[in-house]
């Protein structure tokens, strides 16, 4: 590649990289720009591990032929038939040997040397180049310690020496742009699975000085399950954290699913909000969550009773008011919460479930905002709350067959 178009290419996508581009479209804008100064690429993958309670990283894949440039996320590669195939892939072989890069011609004797090597062949490609741009020791985020890359043409000759020498040049212009892309992902991954979706992104906004919260409306969601305590007793304890990680699925999923954003969990509790400011709609959207999360939990209960594993309910109180929204803690430890009396309120409603026998109870504030827009409540009396300064009416809902 000539001097001049290289620079370019090399600017382009550190400016790219350092506006926040999204990796499809700074992969495409840089493949686009080498393959018209001359570099005959046909296909690239990018890969990059990121730190994500699913994902182990992102591929990022380009082709020639105007196919959409996609970004998907893999899972763990250290088990099962995914750590067989990393472990026959060129990105592995040049992990353990230490080698800059890796290249192959593409013919029959090379289909079976590394994973995936004969089906690119199959889709016409004739030279295959694999390059690893390590991090620093500091540069480090969880298992992102450096930016995988695959390179193929399918121009009959190959690549050239002068083409292997370009892409090994430009490359860490990409990689900067990549790391930097992968990095913001990670940040917003790692607070929205911490914080909450809604706080996660007030966070990564800016909104992280102590003290600074909203004044909002809220339907507030506070959620247990029944005989924890007897479950974590008698179950052996290896049981215990998939025993949450199965009930908190089904509950999260339900209020994420209706709008709902869970701002903590609390050994087996689950609290949550609904924004309130139509307060007739967030009262529907909790009610669909509470109904969505009991259906979970009745099949979640088939699959483990079936399997032999301890089984519970949920119990959920469900309450309206207003709450400050925003950080509270000390100087150098915050929490993105809300706080109010109508927090302390929702707690106290939902551990009155068990003194009432019912699974679900909500407030006279919950019920008259609700008002007539959903399913029918009925009152289960009026009740001292603990630390709470007045009784209150509770209510239910109506489970009886319509007449």
């Amino acid at each position: 590649m000539e001097a001049k178009p290289f620079a370019a290419l090399a600017a382009w996508i550190t400016e790219a990289g350092l506006a926040g581009g999204a990796e499809t479209a700074m992969l495409t804008g840089f493949c686009e720009r080498a393959v018209a100064a001359g570099l005959p690429l046909a296909g690239v993958i990018v890969v990059i591990d990121t730190l994500h309670p699913v994902y182990e990283g992102h591929a990022i894949r380009w082709y020639a032929d105007n196919r959409e440039t996609t970004l998907t996320g893999y899972g763990r590669t250290n088990v099962g038939e995914a750590a067989e195939n990393y472990r026959r892939s060129g990105f592995y072989h040049l992990v353990r040997s230490g080698e800059p890069y890796l290249r192959r011609r593409l013919t029959p004797d090379t289909d079976d040397e590394f994973f995936t090597l004969g089906q690119m062949r199959a889709e016409g490609m004739t030279d295959y180049l694999a390059i690893i741009n390590r991090f620093a020791p500091e540069g480090v985020v969880g298992d992102m310690d450096c930016v995988y890359s695959a390179w193929m043409t399918d121009r009959p000759e190959g690549f050239g020496d002068a083409d292997v020498d370009s892409l090994r040049r430009l490359l860490p212009y990409l990689a900067l742009a990549m790391k930097c892309a992968a990095l913001a992902r990670t940040a917003q991954n790692l607070v929205e699975a911490y914080l909450g979706r809604d706080a996660g992104r007030l966070v990564m906004s800016g909104r992280i000085a102590r003290g600074v919260a909203d004044r909002i409306n809220a339907v507030l969601w506070f959620s247990d399950l029944r005989g924890y305590t007897r479950i974590t007793d008698t179950a052996p304890p290896e049981q215990i954290i998939p025993l949450l990680n199965d009930y908190a699925d089904a509950v999260i999923a339900s209020i994420h699913a209706k709008g709902g954003d869970v701002l903590k969990l609390i050994g087996d509790g689950v609290l949550a909000i609904f924004r309130a400011d139509d307060r007739p709609r967030a009262c529907l959207k909790a009610i669909a969550g509470a109904i969505k999360a009991e259906q979970a939990i009745a099949a979640l209960n088939e699959r483990r009773a079936a399997a032999g594993l301890p089984t519970t309910q949920m119990y959920l109180g469900l309450h309206i008011g207003e709450v400050f929204f925003g950080n509270v803690g000390s100087a150098d430890r915050l929490d993105f919460t809300v706080v109010g009396p109508a927090v302390n309120e929702v707690s106290r409603i939902a551990a009155m479930c068990r003194s009432v026998d019912q699974t679900i109870l909500v407030s006279a504030a919950f019920a008259a905002g609700l008002g007539s827009a959903g399913p029918s409540l009925v009152s289960v009396g009026r009740y001292a709350l603990r630390g709470v300064g007045h009784p209150q009416d509770l209510f239910t809902l109506d489970r009886a067959p319509p007449a």
